[in-house]
């Protein structure tokens, strides 16, 4: 304001520096380089700030600090501020540590796992090679591409975390009560098909699920995505799947993560199991089957984000060793 107003009155009333630094308070050198400014550079010169903070001692070493965390990132503020004291002789608040962490980029984040011998060339090689064209060929109607897997829901309390003035509990059922979900996603359409038991499964289980899913999509070639469960990848399977125009794509070992139904498990205990508790089997089970029946009904938008055809790849950069 103070800038503008030096201009305005010397371009208005010719008045000397010496007078527009009494009408705004400012040295009469000032003015004189605010004008001086404006004449060369224009507005924008007038305008622009060129003041810069000295740098400060912790972020003198902010490459060095940010290189360290990013090997082995802390665990809380307290731990940051520790190993910064301890490396670089430098103390500063927890408010100032969680600060400049903030500034470059780091937040509190959950900790994801992977299986240790997970393999992320195999899997790149897997999605390339064998994923992606079998995809390509379902998006232009020529096959039907599935993700299969197995799940078993246990009668339980599923812990979770609820908004709430003060630390609530719920009821949980005793023994180990569980119902078994065998069942395909539909990378296209996210249509779920699948069946239950209280039983097991096995191969037997497989294997009639395999003709079920023939006869409910009779007329072009299937490819499923499964893992390397024993029951799975036994010969009686392979056999009846060739003889059924099914092609299986058996997924590298320790590889849950390029699986899309693993997806929908996780959504289903969230949807049916979490922060729920059934006083009888029957209640337990019918609210399992009745989502599974009625999911692609009633999660339709959910599902189509959920299931979407991304995968992902673990970066060995961003293990802790």
């Amino acid at each position: 304001y103070k800038r503008l107003s030096c201009i305005r009155l010397k371009a208005l009333l010719n008045l000397s520096y010496e007078e527009i630094g009494l009408y705004c308070g400012l040295h009469c050198g000032t003015v004189g380089r605010y004008i001086r400014t404006y004449r060369s550079e224009g507005l924008e010169g007038l305008l622009a700030t060129h003041y810069k903070a000295p740098l400060s001692e912790l972020e003198a070493h902010g490459a060095e600090i940010e290189a360290d965390f990013d090997q082995s990132p802390p665990l809380s503020i307290a731990e940051a501020r520790h190993r910064i004291k301890e490396k670089y002789q430098i103390e500063r608040s927890p408010t100032q540590v969680r600060a400049f962490l903030r500034r470059h980029g780091y937040s509190c984040r959950k900790l994801g796992h992977i299986p240790a011998k997970a393999d992320p060339e195999a899997q790149q090689e897997f999605i390339t090679q064998q994923l992606e064209p079998h995809y390509e060929q379902a998006q232009r109607g020529e096959r039907h591409l599935f993700f299969m897997d197995a799940a078993h829901f246990v009668l339980g309390a599923f812990i979770c975390y609820v908004w709430a003035k003060t630390r609530c509990f719920i009821r949980s059922a005793a023994g180990r009560n569980r119902i078994n979900v065998l069942a395909t996603v539909c990378a296209i359409t996210q249509e779920i098909f699948c069946v239950h038991n209280t039983e097991k499964i096995n191969a037997q289980v497989i294997m009639d699920f395999l003709q079920k899913l023939r006869i409910h999509y009779p007329k072009l070639p299937i490819s499923i995505v499964l893992d390397n469960a024993r029951y799975q990848h036994c010969q009686a399977v392979k056999e009846l799947a060739k003889s059924l125009s099914i092609t299986l794509l058996f997924l590298p070992p320790y590889s849950p993560n390029l699986n899309l139904i693993e997806r929908l498990w996780k959504f289903a205990k969230k949807k049916v199991l979490y922060a729920k508790y059934y006083d009888t089997p029957q209640k337990f089970h019918l609210a399992v089957t009745d989502f599974f029946d009625h999911v692609h009904l009633n999660y339709k938008t959910e599902l189509k984000t959920l299931l979407s055809f991304k995968f992902q790849n673990f970066d060995k950069k961003k293990l802790i060793i």
